[in-house]
Order: C-alpha cells, then sequence, then structure tokens
C-alpha cells in the first residue's frame, strides 16, 4: 500500500513548487515524492488559494 500524503504537505509543496524558484526536480527530491506525483498536486491546486497573489508576484521578481 502507497503512503498516504497530507493535504498541508500537499499544499506546502504546491507552494514551494511554485515559490521558491527550485526547479520541481528539486522539490519533489527533497520532499521525497515523484515528480508524477508534485505534477498531479500542482496541477490540482493550481486555481486554489494554496500560494497567494502576492507570493507568486514576489516569485517572478
Amino acid at each position: 500500500m502507497g503512503l498516504k500524503r497530507t493535504d498541508e504537505l500537499r499544499h506546502n509543496a504546491v507552494r514551494i513548487a511554485l515559490t521558491s524558484g527550485l526547479t520541481r526536480r528539486e522539490v519533489a527530491y527533497d520532499l521525497g515524492v515523484g515528480m508524477s506525483t508534485l505534477n498531479k498536486w500542482i496541477t490540482a491546486h493550481r486555481d486554489t488559494d494554496v500560494v497567494s497573489k502576492e507570493d507568486m508576484l514576489r516569485s517572478r521578481e
């Protein structure tokens, strides 16, 4: 049976992947999840409030 991932881990992973400046591969490795898993989480949470608009703007500076 696979590991259960908490909603908190998913949200943090998405936030980190979208705002940290690290590659998705680096984030997945650091968190111990697969690339496909991280990409699914990002897709699922893309239009939610996991990452604030301010965070997204800051990450692009």
